[in-house]
């Protein structure tokens, strides 16, 4: 039985380590901050300018002028700062946040990430995905294994438009968890009953167990 949504997310919070600055992508990412425990000495960054971030409010917490760079509404922990934008980017750019955990359309057997746009679709821009990609420490996709007609989004080389090169560390999906290692991928953690030839079948790029 592949993961369920909700099984992927904390699969990944699992990878968040006490004391790190860590940054959500917008969509399924943005939802790890939930599986943080407080106390956990843990500080997430938004692109838009909050280091500190909390989990999503309940109604009598909202703030609408606290938001994520997704433009949800979100809470601030004990010692959370704001700041512009540009002291934001000053941050990734220079190496300061230890993990980011975006989502992904295509991840190459190399670590290359294509994960901004697909071609013929409109689109207002990359936003922060380039930046993360490059300026983080460490990379977590989190995405589903193939496209909803079975096309592999694991691959052996990137078919959309690039955010950035070799860049990725590892790769959560619903039937496990795959690290790139250069010519194929090698498969950390199957979900329950996931077998090795069902990975095989959906992935693009040699696979190794």
């Amino acid at each position: 039985m592949s993961w369920s949504r909700e099984q992927m997310i904390r699969r990944a919070a699992a990878e968040v380590r006490p004391g790190m600055i860590v940054n959500l992508g917008i969509g399924m990412p943005t939802e790890v901050a939930n599986e943080i425990a407080p106390g956990a000495g843990v500080m997430l960054q938004s692109e838009n300018g909050l280091l500190g971030m909390g989990p999503y409010p309940y109604d009598e917490q909202v703030d609408p002028l606290l938001i994520n760079a997704g433009k949800q509404t979100v809470t601030a922990v004990a010692g959370a700062s704001t700041f512009d934008s540009a002291a934001s980017f000053a941050m990734i750019r220079g190496g300061h946040v230890d993990l980011a955990i975006l989502g992904g359309l295509e991840v190459a057997a190399n670590g290359d990430l294509a994960n901004w746009t697909v071609p013929g679709k409109l689109i207002t821009g990359m936003g922060g995905a380039m930046d993360l990609a490059a300026g983080a420490r460490r990379l977590l996709v989190l995405q589903s294994h193939a496209s909803k007609d079975g096309k592999p989004k694991l691959v052996a080389k990137l078919t959309l438009p690039l955010t950035a090169l070799g860049c990725v560390d590892r790769v959560i999906t619903e039937l496990g968890v795959f690290d790139p290692t250069g010519d194929g991928f090698r498969c950390v953690e199957r979900a329950a009953d996931v077998t090795e030839d069902q990975v095989r079948a959906l992935t693009g790029a040699p696979v190794a167990f």
